[in-house]
């Protein structure tokens, strides 16, 4: 279980969010979203839609971020989640997830959705975290998240800058001008950053399909790994490390901030 308060690994933060309504003439509404910056998102859901707030939240607050879940490898990865956990009735992978019942409150019936969804492939093999950011809301899911998927507590995590990744390329360029792929020794594309294990002594630096299909040769019929051994200094590493150590540009980080504003699933009614 990750500390109370602790900070998000390095890397771009895309986060998944349930807000619960306080206003006593809406209590128990809830509405699911996305960002890349809670604070500043759950103040623009208050803030109404001239702060940059959804329809559907405008005039109905004060609303309480009191659960995210975040890790996802990007923001068409999030927002996909985002859109699932709106519409389960209409995802293919919730099939098996039954209708809410007339007793079940809409929180209730949430959580239930989110449950199935951390072990539904392809969700179920993602890096992904818990939190809770309201402690006093906090149920045990059923069925419970997978063992990957740690249960923290505590205020939304904060974005790391992806200073990490740079001092691995600095270190890793000192050894050697090879601009090449250790695992199959092709070429690596500027339009696609290699992925570097993060131990300083390690000279691994691959395409993320190479590494991929190294960490899944015992899983073939998988296609997006969880963990793996490095291939050249043999330490355990998870996917989700490796995948976040890939840093971003300010370009990106405003990319991603236009992405949590509202969009068109906010037209349609859960």
């Amino acid at each position: 279980m990750a500390p109370e308060g602790g900070a998000v690994r390095a890397g771009r933060f895309f986060g998944v969010y349930l807000l619960y309504c306080l206003n006593p003439k809406h209590r128990g509404r809830v509405y699911v979203g996305f960002t890349v910056n809670p604070a500043r998102r759950v103040q623009q859901h208050n803030g109404g839609r001239k702060k940059g707030g959804a329809w559907r939240t405008s005039g109905r607050g004060p609303w309480e971020m009191v659960l995210i879940v975040h890790g996802f490898p990007s923001a068409v990865a999030a927002l996909r989640f985002e859109w699932a956990w709106q519409h389960p009735r209409a995802s293919r992978r919730l099939s098996h997830v039954g209708p809410r019942l007339r007793s079940e409150a809409a929180f209730d019936f949430h959580l239930r959705v989110l449950a199935q969804m951390l072990r539904t492939p392809p969700w179920a093999r993602l890096p992904l975290t818990l939190r809770w950011l309201r402690q006093d809301f906090c149920r045990d899911l059923c069925p419970p998240p997978p063992p990957h998927v740690p249960l923290a507590f505590g205020p939304p995590p904060r974005a790391l800058a992806p200073k990490p990744r740079a001092a691995l390329v600095a270190g890793k360029s000192d050894r050697g001008s090879e601009n090449s792929c250790t695992l199959c020794a092709r070429a690596l594309q500027d339009e696609e950053p290699p992925l570097y294990c993060p131990h300083s002594d390690c000279p691994l630096k691959a395409h993320v399909i190479c590494l991929a299909e190294e960490f899944l040769r015992e899983e073939p019929e998988q296609l997006l790994p969880l963990e793996g051994q490095c291939p050249c200094c043999k330490n355990s590493l998870l996917w989700g490390d490796l995948i976040s150590l890939c840093g971003m540009s300010t370009e990106e980080e405003e990319e991603d901030s236009e992405l949590e504003q509202e969009h068109w699933t906010d037209m349609l009614e859960i």
